[in-house]
């Protein structure tokens, strides 16, 4: 059930592609419609989320603590994200945003939460990494390493304020709770910088709003179900499967949309699949 929950989120995300991608279109990629994007899909993510937690919500200190580093965390990795791509290679800024997804929660569940290397784990890291490989183009940017760094640090470090969370031995909510609180701090925090900001905000269409709204509830409650399955699942096990899957699911998606994939895409998606299948199957016997 918690692969299932995890193929899930990968899925929620995939499609979450979308929204954000005709968002972009529509408001352009300047810092003020970045930030308005951030807050119109926290609400959408906290409106979902405040009907998961049973309209009832929970609180606790170590929940606000994490919650507000989480949503602060998430925030700049938007605006790192809007200041790189005008800068640096599109190839290599997804590369290194899905390996800091990947290895620095894999990192923390072996080194400190005891979760052991397999060779399953191994395998799928290896194939993970030569999948995303496969998709680097060249990169004639200058001056683009302090970027790189900062997209592989903080996306990373969304799955470690994760399993830091799911793991910490305090007084704290449910998961469904810390997630909801995760969204309102983004909200808050969105909403301060975009009043700040206000005059530079484009009018937005009534179909800017769906695209806030729609990608916002979509990646709050498929965070949140990562969040849940950590419970169960070791982070040096999930996040690694949920790079690969996002890679696959992603390029099926493009490929039922019209977008016919290239070779070196095929060639990532097979070592993504092969990796996924050592990964999970030691994990099922």
């Amino acid at each position: 059930m918690n692969y299932i929950a995890v193929s899930v989120a990968v899925l929620m995300f995939s499609v979450q592609f979308f929204f954000t991608d005709r968002y972009e279109k529509e408001m352009g990629g300047s810092a003020v419609s970045t930030f308005f994007y951030s807050l119109l899909s926290a609400i959408a993510g906290a409106i979902c989320l405040f009907f998961v937690t049973g309209t009832s919500i929970g609180i606790a200190p170590f929940t606000m603590i994490m919650a507000c580093a989480t949503a602060v965390n998430n925030i700049l990795f938007s605006y790192c994200s809007l200041k790189a791509l005008g800068k640096i290679n599109l190839s290599l800024y997804s590369v290194f945003s899905m390996l800091g997804g990947m290895m620095l929660p894999f990192i923390l569940g072996i080194a400190f939460y005891g979760e052991g290397i397999t060779v399953g784990k191994i395998i799928c890291t290896v194939l993970v990494i030569a999948a995303l490989a496969c998709t680097v183009c060249r990169d004639n940017s200058k001056g683009g390493t302090l970027y790189y760094i900062g997209i592989f640090t903080l996306n990373g470090m969304s799955g470690v304020l994760a399993k830091l969370f799911q793991s910490g031995n305090f007084n704290k909510t449910d998961e469904a709770s810390y997630s909801l609180w995760t969204a309102i701090c983004m909200a808050v925090i969105s909403l301060i910088i975009v009043i700040h900001m206000i005059k530079k905000l484009k009018r937005p269409k009534p179909s800017v709003i769906f695209y806030s709204f729609g990608g916002g509830a979509i990646n709050q409650v498929a965070n949140f179900l990562l969040v849940l399955s950590l419970a169960a699942l070791p982070a040096s096990v999930q996040y690694p499967f949920i790079t690969g899957g996002v890679m696959i699911a992603s390029t099926i998606i493009a490929a039922l949309i019209g977008q016919k994939p290239s070779k070196r895409e095929i060639l990532s998606v097979s070592l993504s699949f092969i990796g996924l299948i050592a990964l999970v199957l030691p994990q099922l016997n």
